[in-house]
């Protein structure tokens, strides 16, 4: 906990003199999203507050968004916890990504599309996987997604896939094997750009919605290896 809180007083200058419970709440996010703060991990108010040199309030706010956006839980007289999610949420997660994601590219226009962000994401993945970062190599193919999901020009659409990677992250964070489980989809983001880059948004769409069926197959089979056991009721 010492080395997370002195990642996260770093992050204290992003405040400046406007600090709010939604800028915190955007720190915290990023953190539990890079694993900073693990699943199950119990978040200490005196210890995240003092970090970040804010009032118990304003962090008792920022914790109450984040579980509203299911990233952190409250159980009554323990605290706060990182949430750890079950078979039936990476199911639903899933679910959500094959209706937003899928809908982006069916509904894009005419090309060219501004591709940019999607190239810069699949380089970003080939850096990682060239020295050995398997970690950055599942945050590549996050931010792959996220630009795909740009592509619909729509702030709240970003919005609501932001929290929903971020919750994604939840469940690549107990896998044991990260290589494994991200290595695989390099190649499959590279596809998707090339057949966006030649305009082809049924082939696009069709290569996508094959990934997500395939990804989430590979990550609840790991997951229920992991958890599958603690998170049944």
């Amino acid at each position: 906990m010492a080395e997370q809180l002195t990642g996260l007083a770093d992050d204290r200058a992003l405040l400046g003199r406007t600090s709010t419970a939604e800028r915190v709440s955007d720190i915290l996010r990023s953190r539990v999203a890079e694993g900073y703060f693990p699943p199950g991990t119990r978040l200490s108010e005196d210890a995240i507050g003092g970090a970040l040199g804010v009032s118990r309030n304003t962090l008792r706010e920022a914790f109450r968004l984040l579980t509203h956006e299911r990233l952190l839980v409250h159980e009554l007289n323990r605290g706060v916890f990182v949430r750890v999610l079950t078979v039936e949420d990476v199911e639903d997660i899933y679910r959500v990504r094959e209706l937003v994601e899928c809908a982006v590219v069916r509904g894009l226009g005419e090309p060219p599309y501004a591709l940019d962000g999607l190239a810069a994401a699949v380089a970003e993945g080939q850096l990682a996987m060239q020295g050995d970062d398997w970690k950055s190599l599942g945050t590549a193919n996050i931010h792959f997604h996220r630009e795909l999901v740009a592509l619909a020009g729509s702030e709240r659409t970003d919005e609501l896939m932001r929290s929903v990677f971020a919750e994604l992250r939840l469940a690549f964070h107990v896998v044991d094997h990260p290589r494994r489980l991200h290595e695989p989809y390099l190649a499959r983001n590279g596809q998707i750009l090339r057949a966006l880059q030649a305009g082809d948004r049924d082939e696009a769409e069709g290569l996508l919605r094959t990934y997500l069926a395939d990804s989430l197959e590979r990550v609840v089979e790991v997951y229920r290896r992991r958890v599958g056991e603690d998170a049944s009721p």
